[in-house]
């Protein structure tokens, strides 16, 4: 008689399960809640204490513990010494184990570390050749499938699950690890070791390029990322390049407290606003830069109007994300089948900011945007309450902004947008086009410091009467001399904000 062993903290589908296999001959054995859930159904359950001769103890700690437990998972059946020992031992094969771990990522403590649950996973999937490890519900019915039409788990089938199984432990052990590193005395922002535990969430279109493959995943360590709360209107399938630019647009637009637009185009913001009303943050951040918006990702922060999707809809746009969007503004976009609409809640913070090297990844704290946190005006003119106003704008922006970035900004409006330069000054150049006069009596923002006063200059060529940077150069006492001799004001963060 083949043995299936169950003891599940999910207990969806557990009875339909057992009783589905207890039907075609397998004893079931489990024990505590899981096989109270069983028995309720009308299965006989052999209690994992009658296999072991030892009852629960340790307030459940130590259940399944035990040689006749694990050797029954562990034994090979076609080694004449196992064999041995387990006639000496009165040891008994075991076919089949059902086992999910208590939910430590979305309630962890020091209760919620499982241990004999992970035990007999990892013993069941090593020996995966001759017993089968289920850890997920999902499973149930193909497994039962195999079973009914060939009396037993195929092969190909156990060693998935053991793949699975491991995938499993692996991740719910980098949960406590994340969990410790938490909240431990350490302060330490970047700990010893970093647990990636990711799973496929699903499958794109194709990587950055056709011929790339790609796909999300989720952090199974943390309880949820805003992705995964995104609800998607209409539209075709979010690529790769869709979901890297709406994550840029959406943290950048959700930085600000007052209705704000943002337009992302190949990672970086070509239209930025903030308004009384939505619809005209949108007006105006598509006036930035009209040419560059085609074809770009639209993040609200605040729900879309239908006076919003009508002032929208005339434009090639790829995504429109928002957190929600009026049953108006959904019939204006049922026009264009093809437009992404996506609802989505503000995204929270980052853990690590990582990148791939050779044989590693790079691992940085997020960057942070603070705002007038030690600022200080290094010029003789001072920055009216309007310019101060557009100033913390425009840091917010140019933070956003691949290195080189020089932003011109008025009245909350970005104008121009110089990004990812090798030198500032083209930077500050390429910005002042775009401008095209517009930033006339606004503000001028930098990445970092200005190396020499020729990217300040273009910056008082194109009619700003205030400039914010960082600071630290060598020459910041030249570049302090231009501004008062152009007669604006120059604010120092001390804060540098590369973005590369």
């Amino acid at each position: 008689m083949p043995t299936a062993l169950f003891s599940v903290y999910d207990k969806s589908g557990v009875a339909e399960f057992a009783s589905a296999l207890h039907a075609r001959g397998w004893r079931i054995v489990s024990s505590g809640g899981t096989a109270r859930e069983i028995a309720a159904s009308g299965v006989e359950v052999t209690d994992v204490a009658d296999l072991t001769g030892l009852p629960a103890i340790l307030g459940h700690r130590v259940v399944t513990l035990h040689p006749r437990v694990h050797g029954g998972l562990l034994a090979d059946p076609t080694n004449a010494e196992h064999v041995a020992d387990m006639e000496a031992h009165g040891i008994e094969p075991i076919d089949l184990v059902v086992v999910n771990l208590y939910p430590f990522s979305s309630d962890p403590g020091i209760e919620l570390i499982d241990i004999g649950g992970p035990a007999m996973v990892r013993a069941a999937a090593k020996n995966h050749a001759h017993v089968a490890v289920v850890v997920d519900p999902a499973d149930y019915a193909p497994v039962l499938d195999e079973i009914v039409a060939s009396g037993e788990v195929g092969e190909a089938t156990r060693r998935r699950l053991a793949r699975d199984a491991f995938s499993t432990t692996a991740a719910y052990d980098a949960a406590i690890v994340r969990w410790l590193d938490e909240t431990g005395p350490d302060d330490d922002p970047l700990p010893r070791t970093v647990h990636l535990s990711l799973e496929r969430a699903e499958v794109l279109r194709y990587g950055e390029n056709p011929h790339q493959v790609g796909a999300r995943y989720r952090d199974t360590t943390s309880t949820g990322g805003w992705w995964d709360a995104a609800v998607q209107h209409q539209g075709k399938a979010l690529s790769y390049l869709n979901l890297y630019d709406t994550e840029s647009a959406t943290r950048l637009v959700h930085g600000f407290d007052r209705p704000a637009v943002v337009i992302v185009k190949h990672a970086n913001p070509c239209g930025v606003a903030v308004a009384d009303d939505i619809v005209e943050a949108y007006r105006r951040a598509h006036a930035c830069d009209p040419v560059s918006a085609f074809g770009g990702i639209v993040a609200a922060n605040r729900p879309v109007t239908a006076a919003m999707a009508e002032a929208l809809a005339p434009v090639f746009t790829e995504v429109v994300v928002a957190p929600s969007f009026e049953a108006g503004a959904l019939e204006v976009f049922a026009a264009k089948p093809n437009l992404r609409v996506l609802a989505a809640p503000a995204p929270g913070e980052w853990r690590f900011d990582v990148r791939p090297i050779g044989g590693g990844l790079l691992v940085q704290t997020p960057d942070s945007v603070a705002l007038d946190d030690d600022w200080r005006v290094v010029t003789a003119n001072e920055p009216d309450e309007g310019l101060w106003a557009d100033l913390r704008f425009a840091w917010r922006v140019c933070a956003a902004v691949s290195s080189n970035a020089i932003v011109y900004a008025r009245d909350l409006q970005a104008f121009g947008i110089g990004a990812g330069q090798q030198n500032r000054l083209d930077s500050a150049r390429i910005a002042a086009g775009r401008a095209d006069g517009r930033a006339v009596g606004g503000v001028c923002a930098s990445d970092a410091f200005f190396p020499f006063r020729d990217g300040l200059d273009a910056a008082v060529a194109a009619g700003v009467r205030a400039v914010i940077q960082p600071g630290g150069s060598v020459r910041d006492d030249e570049v302090i001399a231009a501004a008062d001799e152009a007669g604006i004001a120059m604010v120092f963060t001390g804060r540098r904000h590369f973005r590369h």
